[in-house]
């Protein structure tokens, strides 16, 4: 979902509970229809999203629908205030589904409507949000801290004019 993500082999076999032949054999599929670009670093072998691949952008869309950012990020940005930009962090910016959405919004909110759009989403998409509200300034200061560079950005302007 975020092409920034590097994966290597076992870290997925661990990850799906299969074997590492099973997902190698996928990971080489993926690799040869060029979804996936792999790197050799030392004696691994990293894999990540190919973000040019004409494909991308719809597999990156179904991936979001399914654990339910689409609803969340049109939800928060059209009702909230005034959001500069929106981006997933942690577990799910790695792809990896925990439950908890960690979203960081970068503007002014209304407190109130975010609790209540908060509780309305995370009933429609059976999974927890937490929330963290920064102004540029804020955002600014902390994005390295937050690991901005791989997170999955979601909504407003691009990452380099936040």
């Amino acid at each position: 979902m975020n092409p920034g993500t590097k994966s290597y082999l076992r870290g997925l076999a661990n990850e799906f509970g299969e074997s590492t032949n099973a997902i190698r054999v996928e990971l080489n599929r993926l690799t040869k229809a060029k979804l996936l670009k792999s790197s050799n670093e030392g004696r691994t072998v990293q894999y990540m999203a190919n973000k040019d691949h004409s494909l991308f952008k719809d597999l990156q869309s179904v991936v979001k629908k399914y654990v339910g950012i689409d609803k969340l990020a049109e939800e928060l940005a059209s009702k909230l205030g005034n959001i500069h930009a929106a981006y997933v962090i942690g577990d799910y910016a790695r792809g990896n589904d925990s439950g908890l959405i960690d979203l960081v919004l970068i503007g002014k909110v209304d407190e109130k409507k975010l609790k209540e759009m908060t509780e309305k989403t995370e009933k429609l998409i059976e999974r927890k949000i937490r929330t963290l509200v920064l102004n540029k300034n804020e955002f600014l200061k902390l994005k390295d801290r937050l690991n901005i560079k791989h997170s999955l950005f979601i909504w407003g302007t691009s990452k380099s004019d936040t």
